[in-house]
C-alpha cells in the first residue's frame, strides 16, 4: 500500500461557469490534462452552501443547478499541484483535500486501519462472471461483513487521463463508477484479497474512518478535533450518513431531513446528498433499481464537511434523524477551501493531527 496519494473533491452547482465554461467541464479536463489516475462527476440530488441556497430535485425550478461533486485521486505531487488550480476555477463552493492510501496489485499486503473506509472505482459496464462488476464487488463487501457499501453512478470522468463522458446512446462501459464501503481492518483486508482478481483493474483506496451508528444505534461519537493542528492549520471533518430512500423521518425521506433540518437550524454551512444505484447498509441485502430507473428503494449518501464544532452540533442533528435508520460515519478531513464570490476561508495545506 502507497501512502502518498492523496483525493481531492469539489463541491458545487452544476451551472457554475469559470470563463466561458461550466465549472465540472473546466475541472474534468484540468485532471485529463494531468493525466489523474481516476476522476469521476457524480450528480446530487440535493444540497445547500455557504450561502444557504436549498438545490434540490423536488421541484423543477430548484434542480435546474443542481449540486455536483468532482473527485480525483492521484500522487501527492500532483493533487497539491492541481488542488489551487481547482479552488481558482471555483466561484462558489468547496474544495476539500484528503489522504487516500492507493492499494496495488503489485503491492505487499495492505496495513489497514482498525476501521477504514475502502472505495473502489470501475467502469459503469464492466462485467464479473456475467454479473456488472458493481454489483459483484458489493457482493463479496456484503459477504465479508462490511458494514455498508454506497454505488454512486459517475455522469462523466476520466481514467488515466482520458475523458469518459456518459453518452444517451452509447456502451459509456468506461464513464466510472465509485464505490464507497466502510468495515473492519480485517474484513477490508479479507475483501481486497478476494477483489484483488477482478478483471478490468479496478483502482482501490484506503482511509481511515470512524463508524458512529450502524442501524441507527449510537457507537460512538465523531471524534473531538481541536480547530488546528500544532502549526495552526485549520482542521475539518466529515460526516457521510448512508440511509435507503424509502426510510423516513416523520414521513419524509431521512436524507431530506437531514438536509433541511441542517439548513433551517443553521448548524452548518452546507451538506450535499446523493442518490446511489445500488448498495446496502447493516445486514441488509445489496440492492437498488436498474441503472436509469432511480427508485424510492435505493441507497443515499448525505455528506457533510465543516470544522469540528460544527460537526459536533450536525451531529447532534443528524443523530436524532437516524435513530432509526442509518450507517453513519466520520473522517477527519487535512485540507479544505470554502470559496464564496472571490473570499476564501481555510487552504490547500494538509494538516497533521493524530486521534
Amino acid at each position: 500500500m502507497t501512502t502518498d496519494h492523496l483525493k481531492l473533491t469539489t463541491y458545487c452547482g452544476e451551472r457554475q461557469r469559470h470563463e466561458h465554461r461550466f465549472v465540472a467541464d473546466a475541472l474534468l479536463d484540468l485532471y485529463a490534462g494531468a493525466d489523474v489516475a481516476i476522476s469521476v462527476l457524480l450528480r446530487g440530488i440535493a444540497s445547500f452552501g455557504p450561502r444557504h441556497q436549498l438545490r434540490s430535485d423536488e421541484s423543477l425550478t430548484l434542480s435546474e443547478d443542481p449540486p455536483v461533486t468532482v473527485t480525483a485521486v492521484d500522487s501527492a505531487d500532483k493533487i497539491a499541484a492541481l488542488a489551487e488550480q481547482a479552488v481558482a476555477m471555483i466561484p462558489r463552493g468547496l474544495i476539500t483535500v484528503e489522504r487516500a492510501q492507493l492499494v496495488r496489485a503489485d503491492s505487499p499486503a495492505p496495513i489497514v486501519p482498525e476501521t477504514a473506509k475502502l472505495t473502489v472505482y470501475v467502469g459503469r459496464h464492466h462485467r464479473v462472471a456475467g454479473a456488472p462488476a458493481y454489483r459483484a464487488i458489493c457482493s463479496a463487501l456484503h459477504r465479508h461483513g462490511l458494514s455498508g457499501a454506497s454505488v454512486f453512478l459517475g455522469v462523466d470522468g476520466t481514467v488515466h487521463g482520458q475523458r469518459r463522458r456518459a453518452r444517451f446512446f452509447g456502451r459509456n462501459a468506461d464513464v466510472p463508477i465509485m464505490i464507497d464501503a466502510v468495515g473492519t481492518g480485517a474484513q477490508i483486508t479479507a475483501a481486497l484479497a478476494e477483489l484483488d482478481g477482478l478483471g478490468d483493474q479496478p483502482i482501490f483506496t484506503v482511509e481511515r474512518a470512524q463508524l458512529c451508528k450502524r442501524d441507527g444505534q449510537l457507537l460512538t461519537r465523531p471524534a473531538p478535533l481541536p480547530a488546528t493542528d500544532d502549526l495552526g492549520r485549520p482542521l475539518w471533518q466529515k460526516l457521510m450518513v448512508h440511509t435507503s430512500e424509502a426510510a423516513l423521518h416523520d414521513g419524509t425521506p431521512i436524507h431530506r431531513a437531514i438536509v433541511r433540518r441542517l439548513l433551517q437550524s443553521g448548524t452548518t454551512s452546507g451538506a450535499t446528498a446523493l442518490r446511489c444505484v445500488w448498495g446496502f447498509d447493516g445486514d441488509a441485502e445489496p440492492h437498488g433499481d436498474k441503472l436509469f430507473q432511480l427508485g424510492r428503494h435505493v441507497p443515499v449518501t448525505t455528506v457533510v464537511v465543516d470544522t469540528p464544532d460544527r460537526i459536533s452540533a450536525a451531529f447532534d442533528v443528524i443523530d436524532e434523524i437516524t435513530a432509526r435508520h442509518g450507517l453513519v460515519t466520520a473522517e477527519m478531513v487535512p485540507a479544505a477551501t470554502t470559496v464564496d464570490a472571490g473570499h476564501r476561508y481555510g487552504g490547500t495545506s494538509l494538516a497533521r493531527y493524530s486521534y
